[in-house]
């Protein structure tokens, strides 16, 4: 068996292809959404990871803004900041780039974003709402993962669905959002017993758990769905290296680095019966999602 790919760029087009006509209808009643993206300090990674969502949100039609604020912005000032956006009636969307510099606490300051401006789904108010299954603004990444498992045409209702990885941004919500569509869900964490074991038995595996490599093929039910949401840089001095596939292992030689998923995906990919790649499986959801959030938020507050 060889697995069918589920590549993220073309099912994350068909998101910005609704986001845009969604863009058009708001258009005519005079609406531009407005989204900005709070930027604290000078992370290279975070100024790429914002250039793309701002260029993302302009090129819908959705006014898209930076705020870059100085790496010794304090707590006091970066709150006030969140809470001028959150009476600017021109702002739909706020989403805080994490991580902020170690001397802020950003729970205070996700929790000081208006809920129904809060696009990245992490206000505790959107939290509690997603876990109870109420409408809400849900986290891009993990609502990017479902879109994607529906992309494949196979049913998640009745399935058994395993989740690697707890996180707050990942792991609980998708969970919750495989539980509101009625698979029975499994989360696991560094301490499920017999991990592997739990994981054969999954129909639908969601990897988020952010170790290079970790699922290895022999691990993968026979026809399952795997989603690796993992992201992991592999130098060539780390112990993933020696597991690399031999592309990966080229393309390492030739850069000093190489991105690979949490799911060893050679032999996974020869069991399952569906697969993201890493890169461009998950990815290029996030961003797409956050735009699809944008929309949900101005329709609701100015609808």
């Amino acid at each position: 068996m060889s697995a069918r790919l589920i590549q993220g760029k073309p099912v994350a087009l068909e998101v910005e292809s609704e986001v845009a006509q969604h863009v058009e209808r708001l258009a005519v009643r005079g609406i531009q959404p407005g989204l900005t993206v709070i930027r604290v300090g000078f992370d290279p990674a975070s100024e790429v990871y914002v250039r793309s969502k701002e260029r993302k949100a302009r090129d819908l039609g959705i006014r898209g803004i930076e705020l870059h604020l100085p790496e010794d912005t304090s707590q006091e000032d970066l709150l006030d900041q969140i809470e001028r956006l959150n009476a600017d009636d021109e702002v739909d969307g706020i989403l805080l780039q994490l991580p902020v510099p170690a001397h802020l606490d950003s729970d205070p300051l996700i929790r000081q974003i208006a809920p129904e401006k809060d696009v990245d789904g992490f206000h505790p108010s959107n939290v509690g709402k997603l876990h109870l299954g109420q409408h809400c603004l849900v986290p891009c990444t993990p609502a990017g993962a479902i879109r994607l498992i529906e992309s494949t045409g196979e049913a998640i209702k009745g399935k058994n669905a395993v989740v690697v990885g707890r996180s707050n941004i990942v792991g609980k919500p998708v969970a919750s959002l495989l539980l509101h569509r009625h698979a029975t869900v499994t989360i696991c964490h560094s301490r499920t017993a017999d991990l592997a074991e739990v994981v054969r038995r999954a129909d639908i595996v969601i990897a988020a758990v952010g170790q290079p490599l970790m699922i290895a093929g022999s691990w993968i039910k026979p026809g399952a769905i795997v989603i690796d949401v993992g992201i992991n840089r592999v130098e060539a001095s780390s112990e993933a290296a020696s597991r690399l596939s031999e592309a990966k292992r080229e393309k390492l030689a030739e850069r000093g680095n190489v991105l690979v998923g949490d799911v060893d995906f050679p032999s996974a990919s020869e069991v399952a019966g569906w697969i993201t790649p890493v890169p461009g499986g998950v990815g290029p959801m996030t961003i797409a999602m956050l735009m699809k959030n944008t929309i949900q938020a101005a329709e609701e507050r100015r609808l």
